[in-house]
């Protein structure tokens, strides 16, 4: 049977006071309260004068009480909320991510460990304002509802049947080695911009293209551009969806020197990976911006930014340490990928 403990009311104290004063024993003055003589002697020896006085000991138990309350983890000016902070609004990692690699840091330069619970907690308990408003922004969007299935031009297919992703080797299926990559576009405003996506399915690491438009022509030139900055065992293969800008596939694989791939019609699961950077990506390229100002530069600090993420998927390591043991594997010497 589980005994249940509650502490002394003024009342309680009060009584311990007068029966004090009556010379009464612990023991009596247990049985009158229905609590153990032991109980009556740790509350008279937590007084600090010679005579117990109810009014006093209930001010030393308040003060006890609010030494025992545990002490918020984020408070605002800490190094802790600081870290916090700038990894949520400007690196805008997730607070998981963010408490994974608190975890995974030396004691040396830990500001200190917290939850991701408890991130979420700080976060919707700021007052309303701009930094509660930023850092509300800055963590992921839900995905809206799906509606239904809807018919384009793309499924009407220019993809021999021989290059259909169930006819993908096993190896590129079960990510075992680096250089198979998935590719898509993320449009911009009214359909008349486009940056093309690429993300390597082993580690997860990202290479944004940019776009002069939207036409195969232009797809062609962005992703040939920056998939030749590539050492030659990180391009083994590429898996695209049917949309009609890859309507150029052969040129591509000539140019690249990779096998492409094509997903069945309306099934982005089969590039799983793709589809996922394309939701991270509009935190940083919303829907509805002209993507045609966006500068190979500024993709690259985006990409930078992604690759720097702490992934659940790696073990908590980020794409970029993860693509940076693949070249060591290999003994190639780094290779830059951006412009």
């Amino acid at each position: 049977m589980s005994r249940t403990y509650q502490h002394l009311s003024p009342e309680e104290r009060a009584v311990i006071m007068i029966e004090r004063q009556n010379g009464s024993s612990l023991r009596a003055i247990g049985l009158r309260l229905g609590r153990s003589a032991a109980t009556v002697s740790r509350e008279l020896r937590r007084c600090d004068q010679a005579a117990y006085n109810a009014s006093q000991a209930a001010l030393s138990y308040r003060r006890r009480r609010s030494r025992c309350r545990p002490m918020k983890r984020l408070v605002a000016g800490s190094r802790l909320y600081q870290y916090v902070h700038d990894h949520l609004v400007y690196r805008r990692w997730s607070p998981q991510q963010i408490a994974a690699k608190l975890r995974q840091m030396p004691e040396s330069i830990r500001p200190g460990l917290v939850s991701h619970e408890t991130i979420y907690a700080a976060i919707y308990a700021q007052p309303r304002g701009g930094l509660k408003q930023a850092m509300v922004e800055a963590l992921r969007q839900a995905k809206p509802t799906r509606g239904p299935g809807r018919k384009s031009a793309a499924a009407k297919t220019f993809v021999p049947e021989e290059l259909s992703i169930k006819h993908r080797p096993e190896e590129i299926e079960q990510r075992l080695l680096p250089g198979h990559w998935e590719g898509d576009l993320i449009k911009g405003a009214f359909n008349r911009s486009a940056v093309g996506v690429l993300v390597e399915r082993k580690t997860r690491f990202v290479i944004l293209c940019r776009m002069d438009g939207c036409t195969a022509a232009d797809a062609l030139e962005g992703f040939s551009r920056q998939i030749k900055k590539l050492p030659a065992f990180l391009r083994e293969s590429l898996t695209y969806d049917r949309g009609s800008e890859l309507a150029c596939f052969d040129a591509l694989s000539k140019r690249i020197n990779m096998n492409i791939w094509f997903c069945d019609p309306h099934a982005p699961w089969q590039r799983g990976s793709n589809e996922n950077t394309n939701g991270l990506l509009r935190q940083f390229l919303p829907k509805g911006t002209d993507l045609s100002i966006a500068s190979q530069t500024l993709l690259n600090d985006i990409a930078r930014l992604l690759n720097g993420r702490p992934r659940k998927t790696l073990g908590w390591k980020s794409p970029e340490e993860a693509m940076a043991e693949e070249l060591a594997k290999f003994s190639s010497p780094c290779v830059a990928l951006e412009s």
